[in-house]
């Protein structure tokens, strides 16, 4: 996955470098918070607490958690505050379909150009993948391992995408953020079991089988599971309910009622 390494490195240093205003550094943040589940979905966001855990005046928070609301990944309403966004049945199904037309297209275009040895490597990376998700199943609650697993898993699917050597196709799937949609749902429903090959029996068909097995094989991949997460973000909540029910002082550091 050297492209996606790479393209991950650049965003990573830009977030964290000497050049980086305050504003972009609290949005990574913060984002990265509520990816691995520190600031969880439905989690009331106080401006000024973050601020004061990370460093910053107010403003750059403010910028932010906007540039987090205009993602979806945050939500406010006027005079009474802002939190992790909690998406509804809707919102999760549409954005599965819209994953799914994105990703099953790539599929069957990795199955029709990857070389040989991509189709090898994409193999390897669904044992690792698979591995991986184990180890995080057993050692539950461990937020670190969880991230970096979810990053791991993101650079899987987007080195389908540049496999199939389409690059508006893989640039769509970035910027619809659909992966990252689907790791936020995955860690508001705590969902691990997926049993000991659900990704390298996704690589076998992408590297063995035809462009319609391929395609088959990821809307087979993304509609299981739909259900679960559905049913765990109900148990969190609705989106209309009480705001300020739990108030964050920062980016996992610490709670109080």
């Amino acid at each position: 996955m050297a492209g996606t390494k790479t393209r991950s490195a650049k965003r990573e240093r830009k977030a964290s470098g000497p050049g980086v205003s305050q504003a972009d550094r609290a949005y990574g943040e913060i984002r990265d918070s509520i990816l691995k589940g520190t600031l969880a979905v439905g989690v009331a966001l106080s401006r000024r607490k973050l601020a004061g855990e990370l460093g910053v005046s107010v403003p750059p928070v403010t910028e932010a958690l906007q540039r987090l609301e205009g993602e979806g990944l945050v939500e406010s309403k006027p005079r009474v505050g802002t939190r992790v966004r909690i998406p509804t049945r809707d919102e999760v199904e549409e954005r599965s379909l819209l994953r799914e037309a994105l990703e099953a297209q790539a599929a069957g275009l990795f199955a029709e150009r990857a070389t040989p040895a991509e189709k090898r490597e994409l193999q390897r990376l669904g044992r690792q993948m698979d591995r991986l998700y184990a180890a995080a199943e057993k050692a539950a609650g461990d937020r670190e391992l969880m991230f970096s697993v979810n990053t791991f898993h993101m650079g899987l699917h987007l080195r389908i995408a540049e496999c199939a050597r389409c690059a508006p196709l893989r640039d769509a799937i970035e910027r619809e953020q659909v992966l990252i949609f689907n790791w936020l749902y995955d860690m508001a429903a705590q969902r691990l079991e997926l049993g000991s090959d659900f990704h390298s029996t996704l690589t076998e068909a992408l590297a063995t089988g035809s462009a319609a097995v391929a395609q088959a094989a990821m809307r087979r991949h993304i509609r299981r599971g739909l259900t679960d997460v559905v049913a765990g973000l109900e148990r969190i909540g609705k989106p209309g309910d009480a705001w300020r029910a739990k108030r964050v002082v920062a980016a996992g550091v610490k709670e109080n009622a």
